[in-house]
């Protein structure tokens, strides 16, 4: 990163003018530049450190003395560009503060004593932000709206744990003096959702759009297809879902998403600066559409339904023109519903197929996906095919050399990283945990936080590491508190493997900080896992304040 970002770096604390000027040590308490320090009275201090924040910033500058009240008079000033942003830091605060928390929408300069969204380029990139907070008012500013948006996370996380009530509880409401100069290491940095396998609801999906949200994770890739069930319609094969829909694992009824349910999820992510990778799984992993087109299967023959566990036995045909019409169509409509760059076409596990056959299939699949103006984004298998411009390969091996991939990447092609026995989270925490594969040993929160993306694989350079992505395949999840309890707390974990800067990588602070995230979690009513890895607080509820009389 070019300008301030690149200060950040040297251990400069940039000016508000984008100007590189001597800072602290990360997250020390130093002497600032000379002011009036307002001392708060007892009750109005911070009870929050400025550097206790998942994922950790960049650069953290605390100064005694200088905390931020939140008060009956206190408002949320925006110029009219930052006014969606600074709308959501209102409705996030407003319910446990009770406090009114206005929107002033206005390019003049604020009173002070406000709370201020502003798209100014600080220089730390399309998603870096600068929070400063005084004590006589609070600042935020960003080059884009998603800057704004990360900033706004932040900013939830430095008041306590109560702010996640949906209910007014009692405070204090006081944001820590000081500076915060942030901006992420990648620029994807994801989760995955299978939806084929158990279906969840727009409403699932969209809590689980929350969860990354908070932690700055900025890519929802949907695993939409697979032998258990098709979840997306496509109006050219309308079957694929009203048969292919139909079933899930264990026999349950299924459910699929029709085009204002995906358009919806769309939005909604997208609001949340999320962007949505659509998975359709090609060639394997296709018994759903066999199913819902006998004519699609290699001998004709229309399949059963399947509600297994299994794979790799199912597969379309790469020596069929029919195979390339169909995949044609529905890459189509899915690529006009995603104003994302990604397609995934899948790719992995196709076992039936020879490997001249996939590799054809795989080179007739690219240009297609191109055609529509996206991106090509698989797993790993589909290394060997012909480059594509721009093609991404999704690595979920567990080992730290291939020679395919690495060829692969001399090609052209960029690596996301998913090593699943790193990054799976549908691995069980230890072999005791009550679901959950083990396929690729369990994973504990330590596990999943103490490693490199960008050193993981021999022979692949940094500079072809896009990012990170954390898949959650759900043949053992079925309902949403499963989900909440097989994510957290190992999200967040991989969530600042994917943002803070390498340098800042240490499991001790770590552990103490997601501690904190605890009490939040119980607040808002959101399950998960207490690791003993963690020095969790004693579990405390914030208590409902009492009607005033």
């Amino acid at each position: 990163m070019a300008g301030s970002a690149a200060a950040l770096a040297a251990g400069q604390l940039p000016a508000a003018d984008g100007t590189a000027v001597p800072g602290p040590e990360r997250t020390a308490a130093v002497p600032g530049p000379e002011r009036a320090v307002v001392t708060a009275a007892p009750g109005r201090r911070a009870t929050v450190a400025l550097g206790d924040v998942l994922p950790v910033p960049a650069s953290v500058r605390p100064e005694p003395g200088a905390d931020f009240p939140l008060t009956v008079d206190t408002v949320i000033h925006a110029e009219p560009a930052a006014r969606a942003e600074a709308d959501r830091l209102a409705a996030l605060l407003r319910p446990a503060t009770g406090l009114p928390l206005p929107v002033a929408v206005d390019p003049a300069a604020p009173a002070a004593g406000a709370i201020t969204l502003a798209l100014v380029d600080p220089g730390f990139g399309p998603e870096g932000y600068r929070l400063d907070v005084t004590a006589t008012g609070v600042r935020l500013t960003a080059a884009t709206p998603a800057g704004l948006g990360h900033g706004v996370q932040t900013l939830r996380q430095l008041l306590p744990a109560g702010v996640e009530s949906p209910i007014p509880v009692d405070g204090p409401w006081v944001l820590p003096g000081g500076t915060i100069a942030d901006h992420p290491r990648f620029g994807y940095r994801g989760a995955m959702l299978d939806v084929a396998r158990h279906f969840f609801g727009v409403d699932e999906v969209l809590r689980v759009v929350d969860h990354l949200a908070r932690y700055k994770l900025n890519h929802l890739h949907l695993h939409l297809t697979d032998d258990q069930g098709w979840r997306i319609a496509v109006e050219s094969w309308p079957r694929l879902t009203e048969i292919g829909g139909a079933t899930q694992v264990g026999g349950g009824p299924g459910g699929w998403y029709t085009r204002d349910d995906y358009r919806r999820i769309v939005r909604y992510a997208a609001e949340r600066h999320v962007t949505v990778v659509p998975e359709i799984d090609l060639p394997g992993h296709t018994n759903a559409a066999l199913t819902a087109y006998g004519r699609l299967a290699p001998d004709g023959v229309t399949p059963s339904p399947y509600t297994g566990t299994e794979v790799g036995f199912s597969y379309l045909d790469p020596d069929r023109e029919l195979t390339y019409s169909f995949v044609a169509d529905v890459l189509g409509e899915v690529a006009a519903l995603t104003p994302g760059p990604y397609l995934h076409i899948g790719g992995d596990e196709a076992f039936k197929v020879p490997a001249d056959a996939y590799a054809r299939f795989v080179d007739r699949v690219q240009p297609i996906v191109a055609g529509t103006g996206k991106t090509v984004l698989g797993w790993h298998q589909i290394a060997p095919a012909a480059h594509s411009p721009g093609r991404v390969l999704q690595y979920w091996g567990t080992t730290a050399t291939d020679p395919v991939v690495a060829d692969a990447v001399r090609r052209g092609a960029r690596v996301l990283m998913s090593p699943a026995d790193r990054t799976y989270l549908d691995m069980r925490y230890t072999p005791e945990s009550r679901i959950g594969h083990d396929w690729a040993g369990a994973i504990d929160v330590r596990r999943a936080y103490d490693w490199d993306p960008a050193g993981y694989l021999d022979d692949v350079p940094a500079e072809a590491v896009l990012g990170l992505a954390a898949p959650l395949w759900t043949e053992y999840v079925a309902s949403h508190a499963e989900i909440e309890y097989m994510l957290l707390p190992r999200l967040p974990a991989l969530a600042e493997l994917g943002w803070s800067p390498r340098d800042t990588h240490d499991w001790a602070a770590f552990r103490r900080r997601l501690a904190a995230q605890g009490p939040r979690w119980e607040t808002a009513g959101t399950g998960y896992h207490r690791s003993p890895e963690v020095p969790w607080p004693v579990a405390a509820v914030p208590a409902p304040r009492a009607p005033e009389s």
